[in-house]
């Protein structure tokens, strides 16, 4: 998947804008092989990580660099990268201070601090002389607006990560476990398999639908009936300059005056990395812009949390309006449904097109 040079001077023009915002004079974005944590190295230098870790190191002037652990020279394609230079250092947290302290930067900021950086790189970094700050929100707002040549990619391929919820009697349980063949399926299991999955630009996407072959509970219905206001409530309110907290009030209403509990975040941009800046809930005072993606995923738990409802979707926030971007209605299915014919959506996107199926209920 090639990109153009167009976009990546876009991408490093944004990140840029937002390194002065913040008073930095150099970032480090790491990138690791744990699942759906790859994807911000990845968008500033094209290399796809295979195993073990990488950084992009990028000064508010000059050129980018990537560092690499030595071990893991021969891991990975480095000619897929389109950075130039390339570092492959026995102690990259050691290298990357050497070379801040070398350009005599007092304050550098780090994407994936929180969750990504090795601890041996840390502790060397944050040894030197300068200021680290963590720049995760910061990084992942500058590429959170999609531009033409991204929606094209946003869709599914090889890298997935699955997780499901279960139960029996026709309602799922609500904690999320991973997928195993200890037990057999009964007809009257409720199935809710979470689908996180990322196509061959990197770009990742979640979807979710209830299965069950037999008969759902009454109150399985009755989260089903919320979930169809969820849907043309959020269409309505995910917007250019809506807040987080806005679509989150909106999503979560139905389900809210219903007495049911949310026992997942409601939603979150989503790209190159499955989890990025800003997340739908409360208080996240964050303005939505055209051209983003947001994966919307409302957990709904019922009284005493003996029992759940849980469908994802990646929508597209657009000028009036959100866009869903699933084909599958929000139903429960038991089997019977004939596979929809094949779409190519991908011109729909890249005009604005109004992408919202129809939403009918499966009782």
């Amino acid at each position: 998947m090639t990109t153009s040079q167009t976009e990546i001077d876009r991408r490093y023009a944004n990140v840029r804008d937002a390194m002065r915002a913040a008073d930095v004079t150099a970032l480090n974005v790491c990138g690791s092989e744990y699942t759906g944590f790859d994807g911000a190295v990845r968008y500033l230098c094209g290399f796809r990580i295979v195993h073990r870790y990488a950084y992009v190191f990028v000064p508010l002037t000059g050129d980018p660099c990537t560092v690499f652990p030595s071990e893991a020279r021969h891991v990975g394609d480095h000619s897929e990268g389109w950075v130039p230079e390339q570092v492959f250092a026995e102690h990259p947290g050691q290298w990357m201070r050497e070379h801040v302290e070398g350009r005599h930067d007092l304050r550098v900021a780090v994407c994936g601090l929180d969750y990504v950086m090795p601890v041996r790189d840390y502790r060397a970094l944050s040894s030197g002389s300068f200021e680290v700050i963590g720049f995760d929100e910061q990084f992942d707002l500058a590429r959170a607006v999609k531009s033409e040549e991204e929606l094209v990619q946003v869709g599914t391929g090889r890298q997935t990560m699955d997780m499901v919820l279960w139960g029996h009697h026709g309602a799922a349980e609500p904690e999320f476990r991973i997928p195993q063949h200890a037990q057999a399926i009964e007809p009257d299991d409720l199935l809710l398999f979470s689908l996180e999955m990322a196509g061959p630009g990197g770009y990742w996407s979640e979807f979710a639908r209830p299965l069950c072959a037999g008969t759902p509970t009454a109150e399985t219905y009755l989260m089903l009936d919320a979930y169809l206001e969820y849907f043309a409530a959020t269409r309505l309110a995910m917007k250019e300059g809506a807040t987080a907290h806005d679509v989150h009030r909106a999503a979560s209403r139905p389900f809210v005056e219903r007495g049911f509990g949310l026992g997942h975040v409601t939603g979150h941009s989503i790209g190159m990395t499955m989890i990025e800046h800003p997340r739908i809930g409360e208080g996240v005072e964050v303005e939505l812009r055209q051209g983003m993606v947001i994966s919307m995923h409302p957990h709904a738990i019922g009284p005493g949390g003996r029992s759940c409802l849980y469908m994802q979707d990646t929508w597209l926030v657009g000028a009036d309006g959100g866009a869903l971007l699933s084909v599958l209605p929000a139903k429960v299915f038991d089997g019977t449904e004939a596979v929809p014919p094949s779409q190519d959506r991908s011109g729909a996107i890249a005009a604005g097109g109004d992408l919202d199926p129809d939403l009918p209920s499966a009782r």
